[in-house]
């Protein structure tokens, strides 16, 4: 694979490590800034919303910059979003500085899939994708872990700063290494191309099925440590190190899941997606074994991120064309709107449900409407060409 997909992964592991590692200090950050540990959480809900609002802003100021330079000009957003916040002097100004970091996070996904598809054959760019977002996976098993040891250690904003220099490392890797492309390849994906991508069924139809997919993978998620210790009954110190097997599963499924799909795209994106309903499912019973639940763990892990090279490729092959880049962002977008949505189901589940022994139950049930879409989706692709023919009858 070439240099420049690892490029693109050092920018991967730098974003990931920022939006996960402000789970491990929440304590800290409530105590310092002087909010309740509620307030501090709204840190991670305001990170996810500026995914969401940021692709469509970016996508539409952004579209007639070349590729390298706009992955750049991410990562100097990326990098100054993580030096305002190790620098915030109150909560309001962190949030602030967390909105602008996210801003960076869909539009790198998004462009970085397609330059990471540009890097490889055909055959291989599912795989490419998978290699990028390795950098992602990476970020929970090392950066997150160390990154909540460093701001305990030395206080949460020591994090943010180390998280900077990431952002400095990634700038200069992806400058040396991705290949110079001009503006006149990207085509125009400006805010004509934004509502001509959104009004591509097959491209809306793909976002939903992402949304749906991973609403169910955070309904689940979120809730990880309080199942495993009110009710598999594991201690809280357990808790890491059980979180490093699912860590090491989404390794494992991320690059498995690039390595079918560039095989299989449809039947790797179907069987992924009922994988992960049946993990969820079994998971419901698992729970209160403490062998097969770390099982679970690991393998829902593997069926999680096994879903998203296939759904990723999946959206950029309906966009086609100039759009491209903006569907790859919404799709990221999408996968982030799924996770604020999840963490608020599990929390009705919880709060105004059967309760916590039911969430994996309840999250395993909506990777099963995100098939029923992809199927839908697929139905339509199929009829459309017959349609085409009938209405052009052969000369």
């Amino acid at each position: 694979m070439p240099l420049a997909l690892y490029a693109l992964t050092a920018g991967a592991f730098g974003i990931g490590v920022t939006e996960f590692v402000i789970m491990g200090l929440l304590l800290d950050i409530s105590a310092d800034l002087g909010v309740s540990i509620s307030a501090a959480g709204l840190l991670i809900s305001g990170y996810a919303l500026g995914v969401v609002i940021g692709a469509p802003i970016l996508g539409a100021i952004s579209g007639r910059w070349s590729r390298k330079t706009l992955l750049m000009a991410l990562m100097v957003v990326f990098t100054i979003g993580n030096l305002a916040c190790a620098l915030a002097p109150d909560y309001w100004t962190l949030m602030a500085a967390r909105v602008l970091t996210a801003f960076a996070h869909a539009s790198f996904f998004g462009v970085g899939s397609v330059v990471a598809t540009s890097l490889v054959p055909a055959n291989k760019k599912a795989s490419a994708i998978a290699i990028m977002f390795t950098g992602l996976t990476v970020a929970n098993i090392l950066g997150v872990p160390f990154g909540t040891w460093l701001g305990q250690a030395y206080g949460w904003r020591s994090t943010f700063f180390a998280v900077t220099l990431i952002g400095i490392l990634a700038f200069i890797v992806i400058a040396l290494l991705v290949p110079r492309d001009s503006p006149a390849e990207t085509g125009d994906e400006g805010g004509q191309s934004v509502l001509a991508v959104l009004r591509r069924r097959a491209v809306l139809l793909g976002l939903l099925t992402t949304v749906l997919s991973w609403v169910g993978v955070f309904a689940g998620f979120t809730y990880v440590a309080p199942i495993l210790t009110q009710i598999t009954g594991f201690s809280e110190a357990a808790v890491s190190p059980i979180l490093l097997v699912f860590g090491g599963g989404l390794v494992v499924g991320n690059l498995l899941g690039g390595w079918l799909a560039d095989r299989h795209l449809l039947p790797t994106m179907i069987g992924s997606l009922l994988a992960l309903s049946a993990v969820l499912l079994a998971m419901t019973a698992a729970n209160h074994q403490p062998v097969l639940a770390v099982i679970a763990i690991g393998l829902f892990g593997a069926a999680a991120f096994a879903t998203v090279s296939p759904l990723q490729i999946w959206v950029l092959q309906k966009a086609e064309g100039a759009g491209q880049g903006l569907a790859s962002s919404f799709n990221i977008a999408a996968f982030n709107l799924g996770n604020a949505i999840g963490a608020w189901l599990g929390g009705a589940v919880i709060d105004h449900g059967p309760g916590l022994g039911a969430v994996t139950l309840v999250a395993g049930l909506v990777p099963l409407a995100a098939l029923a879409v992809a199927t839908v989706a697929i139905r339509l692709d199929r009829k459309e060409p017959r349609e085409a023919a009938l209405a052009c009858p052969a000369e």
